[in-house]
């Protein structure tokens, strides 16, 4: 990490000028993400270059104090490069000056240190130098690991770079158990890109054989001959064990790295996870916590599951007939379109998809039925309406604890695949406002929303 102070003018070298005295005023400080800038690089040409990719960290305040700020610098400049080759960062940093005005000083050294820990490299030369000394970290690691092969629905291999735009390469995902392989170094390297953007994530328990490790690869031969391995992500699932002699998996992280997002990559890991489940014969797949955007990654990719899936499609017509039927918006008490308790069996058993996610692709089956849809799609938006104020408010109207507030539509795009984990272990509530008007209103939004949602995984569907 380099630290250096630029000279400034001192006002008491001239004679002539006289000194002031007065009150200076309390340090306001500057928020990290002010006077921070990251890049991530994979050669040492890349560190300095104009051309080097920024990533945009989640909540860099949250690293700095209790209000997000940085004291005692003027004209304070952070610029961190991590290696996409080692995962090892360096720091330069620069100041005009230095010192306490009423809030003390920020230790640097420690709050970046907070981040990276033993990932932080002290001199510039000894950063740059890891690009050729650790050039094959990557594919050492994974060496102990087992590459799996991804399978459509009919048994079919398929090239690894399907859904990639990753021509002439060769794309692999390697399976790792953590505490028994090396993917408790490989992941310890990754945990400040882990922090930084993998929204309110905490790193997994790198000694406990649970955890394993997806790593999506990308092999590529250079101009010697050596076959070299890029990292360009991974998700983190933890085994648990079913009663009595199953396991379930739940996807804790996944992150795709920035340069390497909206390419298909995030998608291929989950169709991955798909077919391991499927041919391990797990009790089923969960996610912990997904964005908004992950889950509509993860529904787009289990609508083409069911649509070719047999035990449902007569369940799925029936549903679809009862709506044509009609006239649901006009009826006071609107009956719940959801599927026998048989269908999300079999689901749940043959393609591993929980019931929470299948009532979520229920929906969207029962719109891509409606043919003409726009005939049908008063009913329709009653039956997404009668679920979201069964499921938020509950069919009591008193019910205690669930209350409705204003729920974010709106996802930076830039945060694909990345994964939130509840602080507190509970469930997500949405609570109800306290005003008739405004609970009418917000219930409509989120109404409004999901239709929205349904009506974008359902035209991204029928395009593929």
């Amino acid at each position: 990490m380099g630290q250096k102070q630029q000279s400034t003018a001192d006002p008491t070298a001239d004679p002539k000028k006289r000194r002031r005295v007065g009150f200076s005023n309390i340090d306001a400080g500057v928020e990290a993400k002010e006077c921070i800038k990251i890049y991530l690089v994979s050669s040492k040409e890349e560190v300095g270059s104009a051309d080097s990719l920024c990533i945009n960290p989640v909540d860099l305040n949250s690293f700095f104090d209790e209000d997000g700020k940085i004291y005692g610098y003027q004209g304070l400049q952070i610029t961190i490069w991590v290696s996409s080759i080692s995962f090892q960062a360096y720091a330069d940093i620069t100041f005009q000056s230095e010192s306490d005005g009423g809030k003390g000083i920020t230790d640097l050294k420690a709050a970046l240190q907070r981040i990276f820990a033993e990932t932080l490299v002290d001199n510039k030369h000894e950063f740059l130098q890891t690009f050729s000394t650790e050039s094959s970290l990557i594919r050492s690691i994974i060496s102990s690991g087992e590459i799996l092969n991804y399978k459509t629905s009919n048994g079919n291999t398929v090239d690894s770079n399907i859904h990639l735009e990753a021509a002439n390469s060769d794309v692999e995902v390697v399976r790792m158990v953590v505490g028994t392989t090396a993917a408790g170094h490989l992941y310890s390297r990754l945990i400040p890109l882990v922090l930084l953007l993998v929204d309110g994530s905490s790193p997994i328990d790198v000694i406990d054989p649970r955890w394993e490790l997806y790593v999506l690869i990308q092999k590529k031969t250079d101009q010697q001959g050596e076959v070299q391995c890029k990292l360009l992500g991974f998700t983190a699932i933890y085994r648990f064990y079913h009663y009595p002699d199953s396991s379930r998996l739940r996807l804790s992280q996944i992150l795709v790295l920035p340069p390497y997002q909206h390419k298909g990559y995030g998608r291929y890991l989950l169709e991955v996870l798909n077919n391991v489940a499927v041919s391990e014969d797990v009790y089923d797949l969960t996610v912990e916590e997904p964005l908004d955007y992950f889950q509509h990654v993860r529904t787009c990719v289990d609508i083409p599951r069911l649509l070719v899936f047999d035990p449902i499609q007569d369940a799925v017509s029936s549903a679809v007939s009862r709506l044509k039927r009609g006239k649901l918006s006009k009826k006071i008490h609107i009956p719940r379109f959801t599927p026998p308790s048989s269908v999300i069996d079999d689901v749940r058993k043959s393609l591993k998809i929980n019931k929470k996610q299948f009532l979520k692709c229920w929906e969207v089956l029962i719109y891509l039925g409606l043919d003409p849809v726009d005939k049908y799609m008063e009913d329709f938006v009653s039956v997404i309406s009668n679920r979201v104020k069964d499921d938020i408010i509950g069919k009591d109207s008193g019910t205690a604890g669930k209350r409705v507030i204003e729920v974010p539509s709106d996802y930076d795009q830039e945060m694909s695949f990345v994964m939130h984990r509840s602080r507190t272990g509970e469930d997500d509530s949405v609570q109800m406002d306290e005003n008739q008007t405004n609970q009418e209103e917000q219930l409509r939004q989120l109404v409004d929303e999901r239709v929205k949602e349904i009506k974008l995984i359902a035209q991204k569907v029928s395009v593929h």
